[in-house]
């Protein structure tokens, strides 16, 4: 692309756009620019803050809408574990492990028929074996521990369920079961333990599956309570994010305010630029690279539609360009060329570069929002005229 200036691209001392100092205002305008600034810096901290604020309520949906597709997932894709339809034994001791860690709690009316059908197993004839703990060493059974993996008996059960150790009859059903198991696990079925263990353990699965059909109301009921709770909790959270989504669009809507009270202010104090920085403007043009020139004429077309900015060869007229037009591209092609220059020195002071280069990085991007809030308050008021 080529770019022919109608301007003479003479420099001028003190006037050279890659080392001249930005001076918008007329009268105290350092001062005015630095308040300018402050004013900015404090409008980007409070845009940063709504950021973060924004990204929690996206982050609130996202994972909401996730939730539900997984749980319409599940209950597609498995029935419910709870319901039993028919007393089967198999079935039962099943469920019964798969509730060994019991979800809900119990009834105190569900623990009492429980413990009933519990102590007339224990005063069965044959129940005394199962009473206390195996003594290992007394009997010298070497091997216990390598067969059992989990030992159990009756007496631990009581007690723990006269602690209240227990909050599911699910849990002490388990662990009567376990009873039984590792008695008919360790012994030989033609073995009176074994015989006993077996004749036990049918006993207490005939008496269980009586209250089965109690047990399995009382989880749907506790489960469909649980539900609605965490409905309830779940309107409560999307209110909360609605509100918040709501303070959010008055905050920005308060923000663009102060923005447009903020580019009137500066139009109002924006000077021209002299023949002399034009002429260095001219210059400085010719010095970008193709890629920051195709930037700069984009400004251009910002403020004037007809501008043939991705032509292949365009004719700017620098005296023809609005004010805040001049100010854009002179701001713009300052920092370009540090930039360059930098580019180009290399890395010898890393560090004084880094530094140096974040503080210059501040100040551009600061000088070019306001250049730009000048150019959209100049643009719009061109519109209402």
């Amino acid at each position: 692309m080529s770019v022919h200036v109608k301007e003479e691209p003479v420099l001028v001392q003190n006037c050279d756009v890659e080392n001249s100092e930005l001076v918008v205002f007329n009268g105290n305008g350092v001062s005015e620019l630095e308040d300018f600034g402050t004013c900015i810096d404090d409008i980007t901290e409070r845009v940063n803050q709504l950021e973060q604020k924004v990204v929690e309520v996206e982050h609130f949906y996202s994972t909401k809408d996730g939730a539900a597709q997984t749980n319409t997932s599940k209950s597609n894709s498995g029935g419910k574990k709870i319901a039993i339809s028919q007393p089967n034994i198999s079935k039962c001791n099943s469920a019964g492990k798969d509730k060994t860690k019991g979800k809900h709690v119990s009834s105190p009316e569900l623990m009492r028929q429980f413990a009933t059908m519990f102590r007339q197993i224990t005063q069965n004839k044959w129940a005394w074996p199962f009473m206390e703990p195996v003594d290992v060493k007394g009997l010298g059974l070497h091997d216990y521990y390598k067969v059992i993996e989990k030992p159990m008996d009756l007496g631990t059960i009581k007690k723990k369920m006269e602690g209240s150790d227990y909050s599911n009859v699910r849990e002490i059903y388990a662990d009567v079961r376990l009873v039984f198991k590792n008695a008919m696990k360790y012994n030989e079925a033609k073995e009176d333990v074994y015989v006993m263990a077996q004749s036990l353990l049918q006993k207490f699965e005939e008496k269980w599956i009586h209250i089965m059909p109690k047990l399995v109301e009382e989880e749907k009921k506790q489960a469909d309570e649980e539900a609605a709770e965490h409905a309830n909790k779940q309107l409560t959270l999307e209110a909360a994010q609605a509100e918040m989504t709501r303070d959010l669009s008055n905050e920005l809507y308060e923000i663009d305010l102060e923005l447009e009270r903020l580019r009137e202010s500066v139009v109002q104090r924006c000077r021209k630029l002299s023949t002399q920085e034009k002429k260095g403007l001219s210059a400085a043009l010719g010095r970008l690279s193709p890629e920051d020139l195709s930037k700069a004429l984009k400004m251009v077309s910002e403020s004037n539609p007809s501008f043939p900015a991705g032509a292949p060869e365009v004719e700017l007229d620098i005296d023809v360009q609005t004010d805040v037009t001049l100010w854009r591209l002179k701001v713009f092609v300052q920092e370009a060329l540090k930039a360059a220059a930098n580019k180009s020195s290399g890395g010898t002071n890393a560090q004084t570069n880094n530094n140096t280069g974040e503080v210059n990085k501040n100040n551009a991007k600061r000088r070019r929002e306001i250049s730009d809030a000048i150019n959209k308050a100049s643009i719009k008021r061109a519109k209402k005229a």
